[in-house]
């Protein structure tokens, strides 16, 4: 259990600056107290003690303002930063090494009792403030989920997913998913959709220069068929 705590501890210090000991993470960090919460309901849980579970997750949620599930899973390494308004659904998965922002929901969209109704997030992804990721599918190794993005469909591995709903916008890879990203923010990322919609720009003034040139064109045969009509009336 120690050398977990001590690995939390790191990985806060490694994704937060504002981070200055080790006591005020213990002591004032509410995302590392939610997690640890979490890991005595989880026990309850699983020992068959449900309403023991569901209790102590309720208390959490109230010293915290961060709700998990009992029967969520939760890897290690997790950072909730801030955290308050977090919400993890019980089919839930979270993985090694993520990061989870205020306001974040980890929900289901089936009423289905025992299905998987909660998304699964890979290894090292980061869900952005005020983010929602609604069902059953998978968030792959690396991704990243901008600021209020709803996210209905599974999310490629290195990628990121941005928009109400989310659609991806493909980053460079497993190159960009080896670096943290504060709030899922990449310098120089490609929005493909603003590529195609700039390409549609130009194309546009394209059409209307070749239109303006041709109007030009069949004014001056006009003035020419004119001018062969009056010579021949003299």
């Amino acid at each position: 259990m120690f050398s977990h705590l001590r690995e939390d501890i790191a990985s806060i210090f490694e994704r937060d600056p504002a981070a200055r000991t080790t006591w005020e993470v213990l002591t004032c960090y509410p995302g590392l107290h939610a997690i640890y919460i979490h890991k005595l309901a989880r026990w309850f849980w699983t020992h068959g003690l449900r309403w023991l579970g569901r209790f102590t997750s309720n208390f959490g949620r109230w010293a915290t303002g961060i709700e998990i599930h009992p029967g969520a899973v939760i890897g290690r390494r997790v950072f909730i930063d801030h955290g308050m308004g977090v919400v993890i659904g019980e089919t839930a998965e979270v993985g090694d090494g993520c990061t989870i922002y205020q306001g974040v929901t980890l929900g289901g969209t089936s009423l289905t009792p025992g299905a998987k109704r909660h998304p699964t997030l890979g290894r090292g992804v980061i869900v952005s403030a005020g983010a929602k990721v609604l069902g059953g599918f998978t968030v792959g190794d690396g991704a990243r989920v901008g600021a209020n993005s709803v996210v209905l469909k599974p999310v490629p591995a290195g990628a990121t997913a941005v928009g109400i709903p989310a659609r991806i916008v493909e980053d460079s890879g497993a190159r960009r998913a080896e670096r943290f990203a504060a709030y899922a923010v990449v310098q120089e990322q490609d929005d493909p959709y603003a590529k195609a919609i700039q390409k549609l720009v130009e194309h546009s003034s394209e059409l209307e220069q070749s239109l303006a040139k041709l109007s030009e064109r069949l004014a001056d045969l006009e003035k020419d068929k004119q001018r062969e009509q009056l010579r021949s009336i003299k």
